[in-house]
Formats: structure tokens, C-alpha cells, sequence
């Protein structure tokens, strides 16, 4: 068999329709913008977008799939897909909307990751691991209530907490994750701060309860505060 017919592998070809759905994904946020769709419009068929991509109807069905899991569209059984959420225009200046599929998408591993580190490091944390994470809510306290930049304190907030399930592979699972999850983090606190302040001291309190079920040492407390503040977080890339 030559190189030229030889079959793709069932894992790489997966790959190359992840990577269409998230192009279809991105060129639909696209159309939502640039065709200033409200919340409860209809967006085009999947017949159509998929004629106007140049796409499958079934890269275009897992794209859809997934803006309906990120709160973006919903779909209504025959009656096609409707615009659920519009993401912030501020979002703009801190990344593509090439990238809004992939950005969104690490919350599906942070749910998992996060929300399981959170319920670990209430039951394991030492005494200088809690100095460490209440040294990191203070300042990122004082980062957040101030106008100075706040993204690398909430990211040291999250890592301390993750340090503290005393497992190595959460830290670098965990710091895998650091390019997305800071220009996230970027961008919700300067969409938060575009809004009233009441915007700003919700995330502050998503975070003290996060700490507080931790130095109570309550791990249901924590998982269910953490998974909380992290879809509160994706909410707040939205309008």
C-alpha cells in the first residue's frame, strides 16, 4: 500500500473533524455578530450553513452541539437552532473568535479538574497550604477591588487550591491549562468591570466561598462552590 492510500487513522481523522466543528463553531458566532442576531433569533439551517461553510451537516450538527452546550444557541426540536446568548463584544480584545470554541471549551476539564481539586484540598490541606490560599484570596481581594490588573491573582488562587490536593498530576494537568485559562480570566474581569460594580463583588464572594468550604474542611462545599464560580465565569463571558 502506498503512502498516498494508505487509510487515516480513525484518531486523526476525529482530529480534523474536531478542528471543521471548531471553524463551523467560530464562523457561526460570526453570523450571530456580524448579522446582529439577538437573543431569540433563528439562526440559518443546518442545510445552509453547511452549503454556505462548505462543511458536512454533520461537522455543522457537533458544532451546533456545542455553542448549545456553552449557552450560546439552544435547539428546538424542528424548528431549527435560536440564539440563546451573544458572547461580549469585550471578548474581542482578548481573544479571536477563532478561539471562543477552544477558550469555552477548557471549562468542560476545569468542571472536572477544578471542582475535584477543590473537594481534595479541603480534605488534605495542611496549615501552611491554607495560609497560602487565604494569602492568595487577600491579594487577589485587593487586585479585584482595585483598577490594577487581576488575572494573575485569580490564577494564583486557583493554583494554590490545586497545590493543595498534595497530587502532582493536578498541578500539571492543571498548569497545562495556564495559556487558556489566564486569557479567560483576562477577559471576565474586564467584562466585570465594564458592568456595575455588583458584577465584580459577586466574583469576589464566588471565590471567598470556594475558601471558606475549604478552611471548614467541607469537600462537598468546595467541589459544589468551585463548579459554581466556574459556570458563573463562563456566564460572565456573555453579555
Amino acid at each position: 500500500m502506498t503512502p498516498r492510500s494508505r487509510p487515516i487513522p480513525e484518531a486523526d481523522r476525529r482530529w480534523g473533524e474536531g478542528r471543521l466543528a471548531d471553524r463551523a463553531y467560530s464562523q457561526i458566532v460570526e453570523i450571530i455578530n456580524d448579522d446582529d442576531l439577538r437573543v431569540g433569533d433563528r439562526l440559518p439551517s443546518e442545510s445552509r450553513l453547511a452549503e454556505m461553510f462548505g462543511m458536512s451537516r454533520t461537522i455543522i450538527r457537533e458544532a451546533l452541539v456545542r455553542l448549545a452546550a456553552d449557552g450560546i444557541t439552544e435547539a428546538r426540536r424542528g424548528a431549527g437552532s435560536y440564539v440563546m446568548r451573544r458572547p461580549s463584544e469585550r471578548l474581542g480584545a482578548h481573544m479571536l473568535m477563532s478561539e471562543l470554541s477552544a477558550a469555552l471549551g477548557t471549562y468542560e476539564v476545569r468542571f472536572v479538574l477544578e471542582a475535584e481539586a477543590a473537594r481534595l484540598a479541603a480534605m488534605r490541606r495542611s496549615a501552611e497550604q491554607l495560609e497560602a490560599i487565604e494569602s492568595a484570596l487577600a491579594g487577589l481581594r485587593s487586585a479585584l477591588l482595585s483598577d490594577a490588573p487581576a488575572h494573575d491573582e485569580d490564577w494564583d488562587l486557583h493554583r494554590a487550591i490545586v497545590q493543595a490536593t498534595a497530587n502532582t498530576a493536578f498541578i500539571s494537568a492543571f498548569e497545562h491549562l495556564h495559556e487558556e485559562v489566564l486569557g479567560i480570566l483576562k477577559a471576565g474581569v474586564d467584562i466585570s468591570r465594564s458592568r456595575p460594580s455588583e458584577a465584580i463583588e459577586a466574583m469576589m464572594r464566588e471565590h471567598e466561598m470556594v475558601v471558606e468550604a475549604i478552611r471548614a474542611q467541607d469537600s462537598d462545599g468546595a467541589a459544589l462552590a468551585m463548579r459554581w464560580h466556574l459556570s458563573q465565569g463562563r456566564k460572565r463571558l456573555m453579555p
